[in-house]
């Protein structure tokens, strides 16, 4: 029957759109109420073609992140541009966005379980489990089932893996964009770890200015970059590059205390 659609991964859309609907009325206020999303670029959404579109971001946190995402994702393919204005947006959300997850995140309880069902890849990852550094093999079945979902629709995934800053990225981004060739979206994101705890469930602080700025698909030569040109696009896209650690002149000092002010740290 229509009514029980499912997408690749088996999920039902119905269940999956109201799940969506209903997240998305509860969180709305995370970034439109007790704090506020500044969003530059949501624009770029509506000319993207509707499959095999890859998002990569730096990591905040575990969900908050994803959240403000969707929220983004879906405010704009209404014809919100740069805003999260009016969450009636929620009522008909895009269905084949897709985040890339540690797949022991997910399992960790019952709402990441819902979130999970929302749009998780779950992956299991190669070099570190249950808080222990590990050095394991890719799975193939990973790979493939990020595929998948590109071949679906949109996928989020963040680089470097991690939500600690600066961190190294890595290379299993670079050969899935050698692989499946997709449109790469660079999001640099910001405000949202002194917004949220860790996991990006609890409010930590209020009134603090978040920021997600959606930037021109990456330039890649799918052929003949390596994967080491890519994952050095990559750290310059999402400004994880060590070359962002450089020392701030005396004016851009001042220029951050002015932000700082309106952030109340």
């Amino acid at each position: 029957m229509a009514l029980f659609k499912r997408n690749p991964f088996g999920h039902i859309l119905i269940v999956k759109k109201w799940l969506i609907r209903i997240l998305g009325i509860m969180t709305h206020r995370r970034f439109r109420g007790f704090n506020e999303l500044n969003i530059e670029g949501s624009d770029i959404f509506k000319d993207l073609p509707d499959t095999n579109v890859l998002f990569i971001s730096n990591h905040q946190t575990y969900f908050a992140d994803v959240v403000a995402m969707f929220h983004v994702f879906n405010a704009s393919l209404s014809g919100r541009v740069d805003s999260i204005k009016n969450v009636g947006y929620l009522w008909n959300p895009k269905l084949n966005i897709y985040y890339v997850a540690a797949k022991e995140t997910m399992r960790a309880g019952l709402l990441p379980k819902i979130l999970a069902y929302v749009g998780s890849v779950s992956i299991e990852r190669t070099w570190r489990a249950e808080g222990k550094e590990v050095n394991r093999q890719v799975k193939m079945s990973d790979i493939s089932n990020i595929g998948k979902a590109l071949e679906d629709g949109w996928v989020i995934t963040f680089p470097q893996g991690t939500t600690t800053p600066f961190k190294p990225i890595r290379k299993g981004t670079a050969h899935i964009i050698k692989r499946y060739k997709p449109v790469v979206i660079p999001i640099v994101i910001d405000g949202f770890r002194r917004s949220f705890d860790k996991k990006g469930l609890r409010v930590k602080k209020k009134n603090i200015l978040q920021s997600m700025e959606i930037k021109a698909p990456l330039e890649i030569d799918y052929e003949n970059d390596t994967t080491e040109d890519i994952v050095t696009k990559i750290e310059y896209a999402i400004e994880q590059h060590p070359s962002f650690l450089k020392v701030v002149s005396e004016e851009e000092l001042a220029a951050l205390e002015e932000l700082n002010k309106l952030r109340k740290w």
